[in-house]
């Protein structure tokens, strides 16, 4: 994840985006607001003891699907909130079965909002299913697969498997800021617990270290 320990320093606001980015001021109002939807997701997490990661999936200006990490609640690493909400919506005939195009592709038409750069694992699943396109906050420098590590969002190519564009940088901070919480929380799901008694909430963020989108 991007600097989001207490201990390390990462940030900036909204960073220049590519030609997925928003072109006018209510644009950037909406996908503000499915962010912030996604934040939301990200304070169950925490108040879950989870990973701060939440995610929304839209589709025609509607939230098809809300999600976020519950892999210490199930006890398996790879229930992240991206293939929490993809199942979701793979379990609703009324969106993957309207018609074959749908079910080959049931993200197609639809645009993923997530706290955090999807990891290599998540991108993957999300270009196997035909996402149109992806915005995050916080860049993931430790497993992103939409740039930050690998482009498997669409620097990989794949003969059948379009590519989608990610774009990051909304409500960086906020995203950041949220994973630094929790890495200050004493973590009762750890093998052996720390004390972390001593840890202070850091709030200065530094520009990313790499680039937001691809």
């Amino acid at each position: 994840m991007e600097d989001s320990s207490a201990l390390a320093v990462p940030s900036m606001a909204v960073s220049s985006m590519a030609p997925t980015e928003p072109t006018t001021e209510d644009d950037l109002d909406v996908h503000l607001s499915w962010m912030r939807a996604a934040l939301d997701q990200a304070e169950e997490a925490f108040n879950a003891q989870e990973v701060p990661v939440g995610c929304v999936f839209v589709r025609d200006g509607t939230i098809i699907a809300r999600a976020r990490n519950r892999t210490n609640e199930l006890r398996n690493a790879t229930r992240h909130a991206e293939l929490e909400a993809i199942d979701a919506i793979l379990a609703d005939p009324n969106l993957t079965a309207q018609d074959r195009e749908a079910r080959a592709r049931p993200l197609a038409r639809t645009t993923l909002y997530v706290t955090v750069e999807p990891c290599m694992m998540c991108a993957s699943a999300l270009r196997q299913a035909g996402l149109e396109r992806c915005f995050f906050g916080a860049g993931n420098e430790r497993f992103g697969g939409c740039g930050s590590v690998l482009g498997v969002n669409s620097a990989i190519p794949h003969p059948k498997l379009p590519a989608f564009p990610a774009t990051g940088g909304l409500l960086r901070e906020e995203a950041i800021m949220a994973l630094r919480r929790f890495y200050i929380t004493e973590n009762a799901n750890a093998p052996v617990p720390k004390s972390k008694a001593n840890r202070v909430l850091k709030t200065e963020i530094l520009p990313p270290k790499t680039p937001l989108s691809t």
